[in-house]
């Protein structure tokens, strides 16, 4: 594996003060390298979205430092951690929200025209990724033509289209039946491993996290390797 893309070190996270203050990350630390695949498994409202949107640049800590490919966060603008986020981070959520008027190319394409890519350049990375992901036959469906697994893995590669270093998903394959996750995360972490991105993934499949490279968990604020 390569550098470490992404880095939390001594993250403090909390909600409410007093005695309804609630510690969600306490001196939290974890580090991800490219083409490493993390999952995320912890009970539901242990702080997992939260974690990703501190890695992410959504959310700020309350303390410690966030380290996107090298570059410490915690003084950044909000203008500066934006174009960071927008040039360096891809997400997944748990439901695709494709464009709807659009095929499964053009939603790729999109953002790659958007950041300032010509067509013909997002068109041949947008099908290099559709291809990938093993969606390249429906390119020129829209989604209401694709089933959930398409349409996810279609999310998948709109995600991955201006090459971020750092991949966040939260409970990607969480609407899908078990053999479609089984398919759409398996898409997912050879699109990592190909692309050299990080990916840090919250699931509550522990079927699915046990084929990450690595788990962690959420334990009193800390962020815990763990074996499952």
């Amino acid at each position: 594996m390569s550098d470490v893309h992404l880095q939390l070190s001594k993250v403090h996270r909390h909600f409410g003060e007093g005695e309804t203050r609630v510690r969600v990350l306490e001196a939290a630390d974890l580090e991800v390298r490219g083409g490493e695949l993390v999952a995320i498994v912890a009970p539901s409202g242990a702080g997992k979205s939260t974690l990703l949107h501190i890695s992410g640049l959504l959310e700020r800590p309350q303390g410690g430092e966030v380290t996107i490919t090298g570059t410490p966060t915690s003084k950044l603008s909000e203008r500066g951690r934006t174009l960071l986020r927008r040039n360096t981070i891809g997400y997944v959520y748990q439901f695709h929200h494709l464009l709807p008027e659009f095929s499964a190319l053009e939603n790729v394409a999109m953002p790659q025209l958007i950041s300032g890519h010509d067509q013909a350049a997002a068109d041949k990375r947008a099908m290099m990724l559709l291809d990938l992901l093993g969606v390249g036959p429906r390119a020129h469906h829209r989604p209401a033509e694709l089933s959930g697994g398409e349409q996810q893995r279609v999310a998948i590669a709109r995600a991955a289209a201006n090459n971020p270093r750092i991949i966040l998903a939260d409970e990607p394959t969480g609407n899908l039946d078990p053999t479609t996750s089984d398919v759409v995360f398996e898409a997912l972490a050879n699109l990592i491993r190909e692309e050299g991105a990080a990916a840090l993934i919250a699931t509550h499949n522990f079927d699915l996290a046990r084929r990450a490279n690595r788990i962690v968990t959420l334990r009193n604020g800390l962020i815990e390797d763990t074996t499952l």
